[in-house]
């Protein structure tokens, strides 16, 4: 007898040991996910052609493919490939605190820091368990809130499994709301993204579903990286040489933009927004926005902005550029006192 408890005491670190991971993390692990985009009524698609409902129905390959540097730690990376390129890398951490994202990296190459990280699961995972995310992506002051509202059994193309439902709430800089299925040791089996504008018009939704469960694969071949088929300059006129800086008495603000390769009809948006005014306006309150249509595969145009009768209010501000749903650019400015 007293061997048999010898045995059981020293199998227990063991089982310790074996709990399930979070996800899984070997080097080329593959998720496949059935993908739908939707887009507001005023808006459309840039680069695809809706199907007859309406939506876009496309398949999203996320991949583990190994990891990257960043500031000295050794990372992670997960790339999502869509349409035969690399849409998006993130740089992140999976360990028994959740998952952290440091960076993204969109598929122009440019890369965006997180600070601090973005915790987009937290572990150990339970109902009623909540998190918030409240700093910058980039110069962008960003915040969302999380909540495991419960478990549930979903039923999808790569099976049934039993989730964890996370809600995430986001109120700057864009009014954003994710509903997350998480998968304990199989990661995000489904997700559903919508983008709404100020006015609470949808922008884009997008839908995500495990096609078939993750497993280890080889990299799909990948485009080139693309140049930005948007880009922009603000100045104090509608040609010569960009600014960032402003006094508060410049007289218009002119926003230029190009585009190159444009589908014909093609909706660019400009979005005007003061960051940081301090008590006269809330942080990244929507100052005013305008649109256009593309005539042509190259096209290019401005959106002004006029001094306001008392004058510009100092401080942060940006303009956002959208082609049809999508960001494209965003242009920095500051107004001097």
């Amino acid at each position: 007898m007293p061997k048999l408890v010898n045995l059981l005491v020293a199998t227990l670190p063991l089982t310790c040991l074996a709990a399930e991971p979070l996800m899984p993390t070997a080097d080329g692990t593959t998720w496949r996910y059935d993908m739908t985009q939707e887009a507001g009524e005023e808006f459309g698609f840039s680069d695809v052609k809706p199907g007859p409902d309406g939506k876009v129905h496309s398949l999203a390959i996320y991949r583990l493919s190994g990891t990257q540097d960043f500031e000295g730690k050794n990372l992670l990376k997960f790339e999502m490939h869509r349409d035969g390129m690399v849409a998006t890398t993130e740089l992140a951490t999976v360990d028994d605190h959740g998952i952290a994202i440091a960076a993204r990296i969109d598929q122009y190459g440019d890369l965006t820091r997180l600070d601090p990280p973005q915790i987009t699961v937290s572990a150990p995972l339970k109902t009623g368990a909540t998190w918030q995310f409240e700093g910058k992506v980039g110069d962008t002051i960003a915040h969302q809130e999380y909540k495991v509202i419960g478990e549930e059994d979903i039923d999808l193309p790569a099976g049934k499994f039993h989730a964890f439902h996370i809600h995430a709430e986001q109120t700057a800089p864009l009014q954003m709301t994710i509903d997350r299925w998480f998968a304990t040791g199989v990661g995000i089996v489904k997700d559903v993204t919508e983008i709404r504008m100020s006015d609470g018009d949808l922008l884009r939704r997008i839908s995500l579903e495990l096609k078939e469960k993750p497993k280890v694969a080889a990299r799909p071949e990948a485009k080139p990286q693309v140049a930005k088929k948007i880009s922009a300059t603000v100045g104090n006129g509608p040609i010569g040489e960009a600014a960032t800086k402003f006094d508060a008495d410049t007289p218009k603000i002119y926003a230029r933009w190009a585009g190159r390769g444009l589908r014909e009809g093609a909706k660019i948006r400009a979005v005007w927004i003061a960051e940081n005014l301090g008590d006269v306006a809330p942080p990244n309150y929507t100052i005013d926005e305008a649109s256009t249509t593309a005539n042509g595969p190259s096209t290019h145009g401005t959106f002004t902005l006029s001094r306001p009768d008392e004058g510009w209010v100092p401080g942060d501000y940006r303009v956002e550029f959208y082609l049809d749903a999508d960001l494209v650019e965003t242009v920095k400015l500051k107004i001097l006192k």
